[in-house]
């Protein structure tokens, strides 16, 4: 049996409690890094209340904030399931962390699905913070509980590509050559996603390569169902699915523990 797959043994936790053990245990770590507070909940709030306060960029919407709001989640998850687990990840790696605990009775898989579980409260945690200061502030979505599901579906498939870009990045990169990827791709997506503006706003070369990226799909996405009221567009979702395989694949494949 390989190092770290799971073998029943006297004694040993059940795979649910390992499960929430370890879930609780990101949590934990991630609560008591400054840096990923600051990136995760700290900017995505400064950001929303700053863009929402003046008048800089002509959005197209009729409300500013139905364009700032949905593209502000989308910036928080990206910063949650790809900029922060990256950063995480990799020194964990590079400290051998990871290391160490392929040799326990912790499954890999266990590992992984805790730490995407954590990036999951995280994200609520986000979501339930920038909607109060979205509502704070005049915002007013629309679609009721079916455009909250079919939000929930966007998160969780943007959250699954950015994870597999994030992870991608922290297994192969040494730890700071993935502390200075991820915060760079976040400044490219942040900038090219149409988060804070449109991408008609861009030239038309970047506006193409901003179209086929993750952040505006999500962010593109989620301003269909939350202020439209729309159902799933078909296009966000192909785009998120998409990335979501190819990020996920290349990083099983690449993946080094060590």
């Amino acid at each position: 049996m390989s190092r770290g797959d799971y073998s029943p043994r006297s004694g040993a936790a059940p795979v649910t409690r390992m499960l929430l053990a370890q879930t609780a245990m990101e949590l934990r770590l991630t609560l008591r890094r400054g840096e990923s507070l600051l990136l995760t909940v700290v900017i995505p709030v400064v950001l929303l209340a700053f863009f929402a306060s003046v008048d800089l960029i002509e959005t197209g919407a009729e409300d500013p904030l139905d364009f700032l709001v949905p593209g502000v989640l989308a910036l928080a998850v990206m910063s949650t399931s790809m900029t922060g687990l990256a950063i995480a990840t990799g020194f964990e790696r590079s400290y051998g962390v990871l290391k160490r605990l392929g040799a326990s009775p912790l499954p890999r898989a266990v590992l992984l699905a805790a730490k995407t579980l954590g990036v999951l409260v995280v994200e609520v945690i986000q979501g339930v913070l920038l909607c109060g200061v979205g509502l704070a502030l005049g915002w007013r979505p629309s679609g009721g509980v079916s455009a909250v599901a079919a939000a929930g579906v966007l998160v969780l498939l943007g959250t699954t590509c950015f994870c597999g870009i994030g992870l991608l990045m922290a297994g192969t990169l040494r730890a700071e050559a993935t502390l200075a990827a991820a915060n760079g791709l976040y400044l490219i997506l942040l900038l090219l996603g149409g988060v804070l503006f449109p991408l008609s706003r861009l030239p038309s070369p970047l506006r193409a390569v901003g179209e086929v990226l993750p952040t505006a799909a999500l962010s593109d996405g989620l301003r269909a169902v939350l202020t439209s009221g729309d159902g799933l567009p078909a296009g966000p979702v192909a785009v998120l699915a998409l990335w979501a395989v190819a990020s996920l694949g290349v990083a099983a494949a690449t993946f080094r523990w060590e």
